[in-house]
């Protein structure tokens, strides 16, 4: 611990308290959807919403980061955005209202994730894989919590998802308290202008960003996964146990977090994150002809594990192929290329689901999954010996 930035400590228990509050809205937002009406295709709209429409922010936020020599400010003011859009979330009545407040309620990830990961690499530069897992772990932490305290409501005092959702969002506001105590290097504002900045990220970065973002066109909404689960069942398990499953997702996901960055720093990124690639191909094709509740229980698992091992290499394998000076806007450019794409693969995957069969969603997540494999192992990087 000893060896471990306060920054990441930090920034861990902000994302630990916001993703306890976060994550009391997660299981249950699709079946909330599609409780007001909303059909496979308004699912997949509003899952690729959340992450496309706040995208131009991360480049935006990571470039002013850059040039203003600011960061935490970013950070504040993206985690003060989203607990303000959890309590219009909460008053929906139809699944466009869903359609606007989640969405929005997303844009404080815009505001936040370049600047913070910034932080989080330049805190650990030696050790980054390492600082990004630790974030992750803490972060995923919180999400188990919330999605216990969520199951508890619903089961045991059989609250109704508006109720939940406000819940969380008063939930939210104690995250930005430890914010005050995060340290930021101190840097003078630079003359540098959106254009040059984003002409001169590396080669190397520009592949591995569009091979991220043909992975992104696999890696559609999380909600489809749960929807899934939900066809499984009936009665009150129809809501039960998709939250069940889903905390066992996210406990794997924080479990594995810490290791997989650990073994990347050891053995390389590229090698951990084409694995990562690989096994997710095989989970969603086990959820496309998932029949039975144990395989339900070993494909969540399993959904946890690469999604803990894909976010935390790819964060980090970006900041490795990024030079210092130009790393909020290398991250920010990152997450606006796969934040856009996601809106087409879910898309994509809800016009599959509704018009063909949640099956075919599935099939289409793994094989577009095993072409970013390939490419990704074809990818030639040079810059760091941990990276290749």
């Amino acid at each position: 611990m000893k060896k471990i930035s306060s920054n990441i400590i930090l920034l861990g228990v902000v994302s630990f308290l916001n993703d306890l509050s976060s994550e009391m809205i997660m299981p249950i937002l699709p079946m909330f959807i599609t409780s007001l009406g909303g059909s496979g295709a308004v699912v997949g709209l509003i899952g690729g919403l959340r992450d496309s429409l706040t995208s131009i922010l991360k480049v935006l936020c990571g470039y002013w980061s850059d040039k203003t020599g600011k960061r935490k400010v970013f950070v504040f003011a993206g985690y003060l955005v989203s607990a303000l859009f959890k309590f219009f979330m909460a008053v929906s009545t139809t699944w466009p209202h869903i359609l606007a407040s989640a969405s929005l309620e997303r844009t404080g990830k815009g505001l936040r994730s370049a600047p913070r990961d910034a932080i989080i690499a330049d805190s650990m530069p030696k050790e980054k894989g390492k600082g990004f897992g630790i974030h992750r772990a803490m972060d995923t932490a919180g999400a188990v919590l919330g999605s216990l305290i969520v199951f508890f409501l619903f089961w045991n005092l059989d609250m109704g998802f508006k109720p939940i959702i406000l819940i969380s969002a008063f939930i939210s506001f104690p995250a930005l308290i430890p914010l005050i105590f995060v340290k930021e290097e101190k840097k003078g504002r630079r003359d540098i202008s959106l254009a040059i900045s984003l002409k001169g990220l590396p080669g190397e970065l520009k592949l591995f960003t569009l091979i991220s973002g043909i992975f992104t066109m696999a890696n559609f909404s999380y909600m489809f996964f749960v929807l899934k689960a939900q066809d499984f069942f009936s009665g009150r398990l129809s809501v039960a146990a998709p939250i069940l499953l889903y905390i066992l997702f996210n406990i794997f996901h924080s479990l594995f977090a810490i290791p997989s960055g650990i073994l990347a720093d050891r053995i390389g990124r590229k090698r951990v994150l084409s694995s990562g690639y690989l096994l997710f191909a095989l989970t969603s094709l086990g959820f496309a002809f998932c029949s039975s509740l144990w395989l339900f229980i070993v494909l969540f698992a399993a959904y946890g594990i690469v999604l803990s091992i894909i976010e935390v290499n790819q964060r980090a394998f970006a900041s490795d192929l990024s030079t210092e000076e130009m790393r909020g806007t290398a991250l920010g450019t990152f997450h606006t290329v796969t934040g856009l794409v996601s809106l087409p693969a879910s898309l994509i995957a809800g016009l599959l689901w509704q018009h063909v069969s949640p099956a075919s969603a599935f099939v289409y997540g793994s094989a577009v999954s095993l072409v970013s494999v390939v490419l990704l192992i074809a990818l030639k990087t040079g810059k760091l010996g941990t990276v290749d």
